[in-house]
């Protein structure tokens, strides 16, 4: 099926791993351009470089930190000079945390924020006025089931995820006389270096190996595994392209049926 991404201009936040990188590399092989961002400028441009070496696509890695305005801006001003703006804008950057509510401080729950809400609003603000002067586009960022269905042990990632649907929402209906399409992915167990990263540490506790750590998390979905990232890459070619053209501030679970309510 034809997507018509092609020649589509795509950023990706946290693009140089996991589900970011997978993502970008979806975009590539539909013949989108793609730029990403990460912290790490040298792992950020070694991405970029091989994805435009495998998919002959034109590339962009931009080192930036998403909750730094002035990262932001610089990165935006990179992709006006090598693509000439974006059609699609997808916040991906984030990251898990493990303290409790009654132990984080308010140092932690900022960071959090920051992260993952804060970071969407600025890219939102940063390049929707480019995207207008473009005739419009598609904003998509990654929230997760836990912001439906929290994981007990961080409870920090649940509430900053759960915001950031609820700012979909509402900038989704800002947006939408704009030609501008607003939407959010809640995956559920997708296997990333994040998700071996918490299984090696949660493991240890328990006495036994990451590997069966996660078999035990996989029986949660009653699909009984972990989701690829690469599959979960091909809901959000559809979910950007004129194919779902009538989905609006929606929050799309890829849970392999693990959201126990309807």
């Amino acid at each position: 099926m034809d997507l018509g991404l092609k020649g589509k201009q795509v950023f990706i936040t946290g693009g140089s791993n996991g589900i970011g990188l997978a993502v970008a590399k979806a975009f590539a092989r539909e013949g989108a351009e793609v730029a990403i961002a990460a912290r790490t400028k040298e792992k950020v441009e070694a991405e970029a470089k091989a994805i435009a070496d495998e998919f002959g696509v034109k590339t962009l890695g931009i080192a930036m930190d998403v909750t730094k305005p002035e990262d932001i801006e610089k990165g935006r001003l990179e992709i006006e000079k090598e693509f000439g703006g974006i059609d699609i804008l997808i916040n991906n950057a984030g990251t898990g945390t493990e303290e409790k509510i009654m132990e984080a401080s308010d140092d932690k729950w900022y960071a959090v924020w920051d992260l993952h809400v804060m970071s969407a609003i600025r890219t939102a603000k940063a390049f929707v006025p480019y995207m207008k002067k473009r005739g419009g586009g598609c904003i998509l960022n990654t929230s997760s089931i836990c912001a439906t269905q929290p994981l007990w042990y961080e409870p920090i990632y649940n509430t900053t995820k759960a915001a950031l649907v609820m700012f979909d929402k509402c900038l989704a209906n800002e947006l939408v006389g704009d030609n501008i399409r607003v939407n959010t992915i809640s995956p559920g167990l997708i296997l990333t270096p994040d998700w071996w990263k918490t299984a090696g540490i949660l493991a240890e506790k328990d006495g036994i190996t990451a590997k069966e750590y996660l078999d035990n998390v996989a029986h949660a979905a009653p699909i009984d595994r972990f989701a690829t990232p690469e599959e979960l890459a091909e809901t959000y070619l559809f979910m950007c392209s004129e194919k779902s053209s009538y989905t609006l501030g929606a929050n799309f679970f890829v849970d392999g049926g693990w959201l126990n309510t309807i």
